[in-house]
């Protein structure tokens, strides 16, 4: 019963506030109660009145009626300070898993100011900010990224108190954010199968798979490197940890194949998402092979964004397709990680 009362408060919430990147708060979006302490002071008014009726005090009967006017008063000047206030998405930067996203939102005066302002999710806590007469504010709201894909932290809570604080007038307001996030990268080494063509047979390629052959010199160990480039007489000789380092021919294509690793889904796809960014940190040329999609080598900014895009999307169901065909398939990826037949 709980389940479909909320549903259908989430329906009547899209059709009454629909997603949008920017929203102004009207009559019609704006929602005002008394808060507790506004509940008390009612109740002590009612108790106020039938103390006056029961002893005929005029100045109780007035006491009383002034601060009913006051109540009354109050629930105005709540309404009129949010009413009329824009929030507008201001933008958000990709990041990676296990990292706190961060959320930009723009709040724009049209003709007064506002006075604390409260907004946030209601897993966290709401921040508090001024927005000046035909000002502009901005504030940062957080959302811890747990899972790789798109982030969607849903509608933000919006509300003042403002200026008794025996009322509160709020809204849901969903200002259509995403957020794309990569999965965590993993250090890790690449196998043959994963780094390079059959045809490498240079020792370089067939270490890390970088299509290496020719011996520029030693550099400092980093996780991640072949322990079969580590060159011990060095280390020995008391110069630390160092590995050979390899310049690729060029011609050679460098390959990054989800099929060759070994892992689980999610470890798969941390260690080529940290092979993408030390590869593109590199500059050197890379494809990424995964199922059902291949990029071909390439390298530069915008081949890394779509690598990484393709990381993070992986096994995601496209928003495009019908409503029941995404039930099918979400129903049937169920039923192959629980095991039913």
């Amino acid at each position: 019963m709980i389940a479909l009362l909320k549903t259908r408060w989430r329906r009547w919430l899209v059709r009454r506030i629909p997603p949008a990147a920017s929203v102004q708060l009207t009559q019609r979006r704006i929602f005002i109660i008394p808060t507790r302490i506004g509940a008390a002071f009612g109740l002590a008014l009612g108790l106020m009145l039938l103390a006056a009726i029961n002893y005929q005090n005029s100045l109780a009967y007035g006491l009383t009626f002034l601060l009913a006017s006051v109540f009354i008063v109050a629930i105005l000047h709540t309404y009129r300070n949010l009413a009329g206030l824009t929030l507008q998405a201001a933008g958000s930067a990709t990041l990676f898993v296990g990292e706190l996203a961060r959320f930009r939102v723009r709040l724009v005066s049209s003709g007064r100011a506002h006075q604390a302002i409260a907004l946030g999710w209601p897993s966290a806590e709401l921040q508090t900010l001024d927005v000046a007469q035909e000002g502009v504010s901005e504030c940062e709201l957080s959302w811890p990224a747990l899972h790789r894909g798109w982030l969607r932290p849903g509608r933000l809570r919006v509300e003042s108190r403002f200026p008794l604080g025996i009322l509160v007038a709020w809204s849901w307001v969903d200002l259509d954010q995403a957020l794309l996030v990569y999965p965590c990268p993993l250090a890790g080494e690449l196998p043959l199968a994963a780094g390079a063509r059959a045809d490498d047979e240079d020792d370089g390629a067939r270490t890390l798979g970088l299509g290496a052959d020719d011996f520029q010199g030693l550099k400092s160990y980093q996780p991640g490197d072949s322990k079969r480039r580590l060159h011990w007489k060095a280390y020995s000789r008391g110069q630390g940890l160092l590995v050979k380092d390899f310049a690729a021919l060029a011609g050679r294509e460098l390959w990054l194949d989800f099929a060759a690793l070994e892992g689980d889904v999610e470890a798969r796809l941390s260690l080529l998402c940290h092979w993408v960014l030390q590869l593109s940190e590199r500059q050197q040329p890379f494809a990424l092979s995964l199922p059902g999609s291949v990029l071909a080598p390439d390298s530069g900014d915008s081949h890394r964004s779509a690598c990484l895009r393709a990381l993070a999307l992986f096994g995601e169901l496209p928003l495009s397709q019908p409503s029941s065909e995404r039930r099918g398939q979400v129903g049937r990826i169920l039923d192959r990680r629980l095991g039913r037949p």
